[in-house]
């Protein structure tokens, strides 16, 4: 039988560190393996993306791309996930579907700026879903199976041309 205090190690499963600035004998003594003075020799120096005075690397490569901070992002649901909640009966047809309604049955996972319905595949049910923007080709099968589609997008304002 195995005891608490005689477990230990196979011989060489672990070595130990070497303990650094305990004296020339160690070997690491004097200067710790840091080489001769200097910014680097010291604690908490900071060389990242340093290049010996000439403008960096990071800052010499162009600037790509834009992050717009206004721009919007969508729990999406298409009409496949919708009709196999259906069929599993995690979706009463019978009450209008919201975002709310969509996150109970487990078909998104949070509403997130607003839901948008894409028409990747077939609905027979008749549903009435409101959802913040829907594509044509979701909002024509939902049509089509006798649905209604409600978005709750804005509409953008017309610009009227100056007279």
């Amino acid at each position: 039988m195995i005891k608490l205090n005689e477990l230990a190690n196979n011989e060489g499963a672990h070595k130990k560190r070497m303990r650094i600035g305990r004296g020339e004998g160690s070997g690491k003594g004097k200067t710790g393996g840091r080489g001769v003075k200097g910014q680097k020799a010291r604690t908490g120096h900071g060389m990242a993306n340093f290049a010996g005075g000439q403008m960096p690397l990071h800052m010499r490569m162009p600037k790509r791309g834009f992050n717009n901070p206004f721009a919007l992002t969508f729990a999406e649901v298409n009409l496949w996930r919708i009709a196999k909640a259906i069929e599993a009966g995690k979706l009463d047809i019978s009450a209008p579907i919201t975002a709310n309604v969509l996150i109970a049955a487990g078909v998104i996972r949070r509403e997130k700026d607003g839901v948008r319905l894409l028409g990747q595949g077939e609905l027979t049910a008749k549903i009435d879903i409101t959802v913040y923007s829907a594509t044509p080709s979701a909002r024509a099968a939902v049509e089509a199976a006798g649905g209604s589609v409600t978005e709750t997008k804005k509409p953008k304002p017309v610009e009227e041309a100056a007279a």
